[in-house]
This record gives structure tokens, C-alpha cells and sequence, in this order.
């Protein structure tokens, strides 16, 4: 505020709201602002793959880093049904060792025909494990 000499000698205060207000520069204010944020280490080979996709969709890095994020897909990493046969892959893979050990000892004629058992049977459920990839779940 500021003040003016009355004929008594005090000063009176002047209120700076009677006159027309400054117009402030800089661009105008943003209906949505963006005050959080996250931060993510990169390698120098991620920024420089991620820098020249957002150049390519004309975009800033931080949008084109935010539309990404926001239309991915999350998919589960591995379901529980899936967890069941691995963990089933495992025991098969414990039981291929074990008869590894044993054709070793007694002779490899004996085991052959079990081998070839537990590989069909592997195979069969790796080839169960890999079906879904390449899908949309």
C-alpha cells in the first residue's frame, strides 16, 4: 500500500485495488497441473531408445513416456496355473537327474526307455507352458 499527505500532515493509505491491475507475463496457467512425479533410472541405452521414439511421435519425452504407461497392458506374470506346472516341470527335471545318476551306475540299455518317457512327457508340458505366447490375455 501506499500513502498520501492529508492537509492535517498525516498520510492516508491508498488502497492499489481502485487502480487497474498489472497483467503478469509468462504463459498462462495450465487447467491440469502436474506437481507429482516419479523418477526412473534408465541406462543410457533406454534414454537413447526412448528419446528417439518420442522424437518419431513428435512428442516430449515425458509425454510420450506418460501415454505409454497409461495405455500399456499389464499382464500377470506367470497365473497360478501356470506356477502348478512348473513347479511340476521342476519335479519332471529332478527325476531326469535321477535317472541320469542311475544309467550311470547300472548301465545306460536299462534306462533308456524311462528317459524317453520323462523327455516326451517334458516336452509335452513345455510346449503347454509356451502356447500362450503371442496372445492377448
Amino acid at each position: 500500500m501506499t500513502s498520501t499527505t492529508l492537509n492535517t500532515g498525516f498520510k492516508a493509505p491508498v488502497n492499489k485495488t481502485d487502480k487497474c491491475p498489472k497483467h503478469r507475463g509468462g504463459a498462462p496457467q495450465k487447467r491440469i497441473k502436474r506437481a507429482n512425479g516419479i523418477r526412473v533410472r534408465l541406462t543410457a541405452t533406454e534414454r537413447f531408445l526412448i528419446e528417439s521414439k518420442a522424437r518419431q511421435a513428435g512428442m516430449r519425452i515425458s509425454d510420450w513416456i506418460r501415454a505409454a504407461a497409461l495405455k500399456a497392458k499389464v499382464v500377470e506374470r506367470v497365473s497360478a496355473e501356470d506356477r502348478r506346472v512348473l513347479h511340476l516341470l521342476a519335479g519332471m527335471a529332478n527325476n531326469l537327474n535321477q535317472l541320469t545318476k542311475l544309467a550311470h551306475n547300472s548301465g545306460i540299455i536299462s534306462i533308456v526307455i524311462k528317459c524317453d518317457n520323462l523327455l516326451t512327457e517334458i516336452d509335452q508340458t513345455l510346449k503347454y507352458l509356451n502356447n500362450d505366447d503371442g496372445k492377448d490375455t
